[in-house]
């Protein structure tokens, strides 16, 4: 199915009585969003880096579908408080449309942000640090991007709904299409001398980082990929989350009580994400898009690790987008929700910061707009 007329399906619902009320001064976009935060002062943390973005995460908003393309905000650390729109305030002129496409997914590699857009957006290249912007492979019909993986200073990885294309990050001209690799592909990691891409009718598709021909593959996998401190690659699909050895590709299974989902039909980056501090993989329990309101730590120390949720969410809020993700900085899990029942539910957000050791919620952050969070991407 067209991942946008999957979309547009998905949003139906709640897409016209919206209309209905025209745009709201919710979509407003300021410099600073109007947050509601009991515990703002607690979301103050330490300084780190000297560059304008360097104190603070990115969050890569999908946007409004049909009303608009999707937006990079900041949230920052010394302020606790979220920019909004910031990579057309920081580049005037420049934007990411078409509106019909979306803005889902981003990443930090050599000091660069690779923002990639699905059906027929740009791929934009900016400073990390300042957000200007420095290359970009323009919009098109044609385009379907999902995600980028950096392979050296001159190589890399773009994703496709129909494939994958290496891409010379000196000129961003996209090569040849892999040939060992068919259909829709979404979230790609390189770990040791490997890269491992997503794919749809492949599950995890392991390709040598130097020729990127195929080396094997592993069937059923539809969530990925997290990668912990002894350099072991996760994913997840079913009732499984799969360890896997980047040097010898031995691949270990662990029995997950519940179902988990991909996200093919509106594709965005995996409910997966790792510690930067300890062995332990963070998995969301979503519904088949994504909705989910529970999350689980896993460590192989721990074997009640999927007995009880160890994050679950207030009642009325729920997963969007990728929905989790770690910050190193702080050992925090990162969590971003909509309300749950559509329709106008979907303009409040919430911004939430958790325990990554125990679970307990440290702070809150409120904002309105309908931004559809899709990942956080941090330095």
């Amino acid at each position: 199915m067209n991942t946008k007329k999957s979309t547009l399906i998905k949003l139906l619902p709640y897409i016209f009585p919206v209309l209905l009320m025209g745009m709201v001064s919710s979509c407003k976009k300021d410099a600073a969003i109007n947050t509601t935060n009991a515990n703002q002062t607690s979301g103050k943390l330490q300084v780190r880096g000297t560059g304008k973005y360097d104190n603070g995460f990115f969050l890569i908003n999908e946007g409004w579908y049909g009303h608009g393309t999707g937006t990079v905000n900041f949230y920052d650390f010394g302020t606790g408080l979220i920019s909004d729109s910031l990579f057309t305030k920081e580049n005037p002129g420049r934007n990411l449309n078409p509106a019909s496409s979306t803005l889902e997914y981003g990443t930090i590699f050599n000091d660069r942000l690779y923002l990639v857009s699905k059906v027929g957006g740009p791929l934009v290249v900016a400073d990390s640090h300042s957000l200007q912007e420095i290359n970009r492979i323009a919009a098109k019909s044609t385009n379907d991007f999902r995600a980028f993986v950096g392979i050296d200073a001159n190589n890399g990885l773009v994703s496709t709904n129909s494939g994958i294309y290496p891409v010379n990050l000196q000129t961003l001209a996209l090569g040849t299409k892999l040939s060992g690799v068919t259909g829709q592909v979404g979230d790609m990691i390189k770990a040791g001398n490997y890269v491992f891409v997503l794919s749809q009718s492949n599950g995890v598709v392991v390709l040598n980082a130097s020729n990127n021909t195929v080396v094997t593959s592993i069937a059923g996998m539809l969530c990925a990929f997290a990668k912990t401190p002894d350099g072991a690659v996760w994913a997840a699909g079913g009732t499984q989350l799969v360890r896997i050895d980047p040097a010898t590709l031995a691949v270990q299974t662990i029995a997950v009580p519940f179902s988990i989902y991909g996200s093919w039909a509106a594709w965005h980056p995996g409910s997966i994400t790792a510690s930067t501090t300890e062995n332990a993989v963070f998995i969301a329990q979503n519904a088949t898009f994504s909705g989910g309101t529970q999350i689980y730590k896993y460590t192989a120390a721990n074997s009640a690790s999927f007995t009880t949720p160890f994050i679950t969410l207030p009642t009325g809020r729920e997963l969007y987008g990728a929905g989790v993700a770690y910050d190193p900085a702080h050992n925090q899990v990162i969590v971003n929700t909509v309300h749950s029942g559509f329709t106008t539910n979907y303009s409040f957000n919430d911004l939430c910061f958790y325990n990554a050791s125990t679970g307990s919620l440290i702070n809150d952050i409120a904002y309105t707009g309908y931004y559809f969070p899709s990942i956080a991407v941090f330095h």
